[in-house]
């Protein structure tokens, strides 16, 4: 690769123009003239014109099935009317088989020229066969079909659930078909689950799509049993285009006793996660004080002894424990069993992260310092607690400052390690670092483009034990690399998510151009 603009995060040789790679590693970096004289006769060059190579971005925190699952429902998020949501439906109708669930998501009442909620009388003309959901833009609402309420049992009679609701006509009381909250499960619980064989083809779309946003290396978030079938089925398909480092659930331990990967670069257990506690938009995130006007402060999911005994067991698999928490109280427990393990570990522990580490203060991020803790973020989480799920009215001004303190972390030096939880969230990592560069709600908070770069790259690497393969562009690491059309550090820092991966690079082989082969 020549005639770039190499952005190497190696900070003895921070800037170069070229980089020449063998089989999938990397054996020089410098300038054109240096690069020029390794070209043999059999060298493939790859003339950058200018444009700028960075390190293979790394997502920390993903959950690939989920967003294969996703990548096949009806994509509604341009539909500019009611009938144009129709009309995509009927085109749907008659590529399926009958019977077939239609799923769909992305559709905004904003956007409708009719400015009135569809209902599933507009759905049934064209899917009087086949269960229709769709889900409104923010997946907190659904409209569905008859036949979907149907198959699930719901009628005027039905106990709407605690903490949802179940529009109906304001004349007749019919049902509208248009469900909210916890009342979208009444429908969700009934949708029969995909086979292996359509879970196989999701997670393989969902890779080419991870490629496609530059990301060559991903912690994958498992869920469940059947994603170690998948990888390891994609793994034999030789459809895993990208580095898997699998995080897993305490329940599925035992399961990994018998997993097999046959190539150790491309996919490996990595770590373990423990739950301490939920989620803060959903108020069970655990709290030392109440969240504001409620009595609610959320429980921890453990006791502090079971948290202890589920990290030793993590650590004496040899695998790095990784604790969810993102309340305080959570993030408190966290940080004491993390104590308690490191004194009582046998040799030294595997580095430690704490997963969607939220509400903090200066006690609890001293701690982090301490016990050299990694702290996993996605920036594009952080805008929505503060955007969606105000974060500053539940929690008050005074914690909500302390909510992702990122800036404050990294001058600790504490490392912060950037995922997007797609699909959740959206999945690139250029629009999860401007929103990083750019935060609005306690700007104080903001980092610099270099340390968002880093956040998904050499900060990455080190939380995973590869900084010394990955991460940097250095000569001897593996050849994973993403090409963009711009330098981050010379846009707009509110333009960075505009910028186009125009290649990806995974052990020297271009798996993604946006020209194509």
């Amino acid at each position: 690769m020549t005639g770039g603009n190499v952005l190497t995060l190696n900070s003895s040789q921070p800037l170069a123009e070229a980089v020449a790679v063998k089989a999938d590693r990397i054996v020089k970096v410098g300038a054109n003239e240096e690069i020029s004289q390794l070209v043999g006769k059999e060298t493939k060059i790859i003339s950058l014109n200018g444009k700028t190579v960075v390190p293979g971005f790394i997502d920390t925190h993903i959950h690939v099935a989920d967003f294969g699952r996703l990548l096949a429902w009806i994509d509604l998020s341009e539909v500019g009317s009611i009938k144009e949501m129709q009309n995509i439906l009927r085109e749907r109708v008659e590529k399926s088989l009958k019977g077939k669930w239609l799923l769909g998501r992305g559709w905004d009442l904003a956007r409708f020229a009719e400015k009135r909620l569809p209902t599933r009388f507009d759905l049934d003309v064209f899917s009087p066969d086949n269960p229709v959901i769709f889900y409104h833009q923010s997946g907190q609402v659904c409209v569905v079909n008859s036949k979907a309420l149907e198959l699930a049992g719901v009628s005027r009679l039905t106990a709407v659930p605690t903490g949802g609701a179940v529009d109906r006509d304001a004349a007749t009381g019919e049902l509208t078909g248009v469900l909210r909250e916890n009342a979208t499960n009444l429908i969700w619980n009934i949708i029969p689950e995909p086979s292996k064989e359509e879970l196989v083809e999701a997670a393989g779309l969902a890779c080419e799509k991870i490629l496609e946003a530059g990301v060559t290396s991903v912690h994958w978030m498992v869920l469940s049993s059947i994603e170690l079938s998948i990888l390891q089925t994609l793994l034999a398909q030789n459809r895993l285009p990208m580095r898997v480092y699998m995080i897993i659930p305490m329940n599925l331990l035992d399961s990994i006793m018998d997993f097999r990967s046959t190539d150790a670069l491309a996919l490996r257990v990595g770590g373990a996660v423990i739950s301490a506690d939920g989620y803060l938009a959903s108020k069970t995130a655990a709290l030392f004080q109440p969240y504001n006007g409620s009595e609610a402060s959320g429980n921890l999911l453990c006791t502090q002894e079971e948290m202890k005994t589920a990290a030793a067991k993590i650590l004496n698999m040899s695998l790095q424990l990784v604790i969810h928490a993102m309340g305080d109280k959570a993030v408190d427990a966290a940080l004491t069993a993390i104590e308690q393990t490191s004194k009582e570990a046998p040799r030294k522990p595997a580095r430690t992260r704490i997963e969607q580490a939220a509400v903090l203060n200066e006690e609890l991020i001293n701690r982090m310092k301490k016990q050299k803790v990694i702290v996993s973020v996605q920036p594009c989480v952080v805008a929505s607690e503060f955007s969606v799920y105000s974060a500053t009215e539940h929690l008050g001004a005074k914690r909500a400052r302390w909510l992702y303190p990122i800036k404050t972390l990294l001058k600790k030096g504490i490392p912060v390690i950037g995922g997007s939880d797609c699909p959740m969230e959206p999945l690139s990592p250029l629009l999860g670092m401007q929103t990083a560069v750019t935060r609005e709600v306690f700007p104080e908070e903001q980092v610099t483009i270099d340390e968002a770069l880093r956040m998904y790259t050499v900060n990455s690497a080190y939380s995973s034990n590869e900084e010394n393969i990955k991460g940097s562009i250095e000569e001897g690491k593996l050849a994973d690399l993403t090409v963009l059309s711009h330098d981050p550090r010379q846009v707009p820092p509110s333009e960075i998510e505009n910028i186009t991966v125009e290649m990806t690079i995974v052990g020297g082989r271009a798996v993604f151009s946006k020209n194509g082969p």
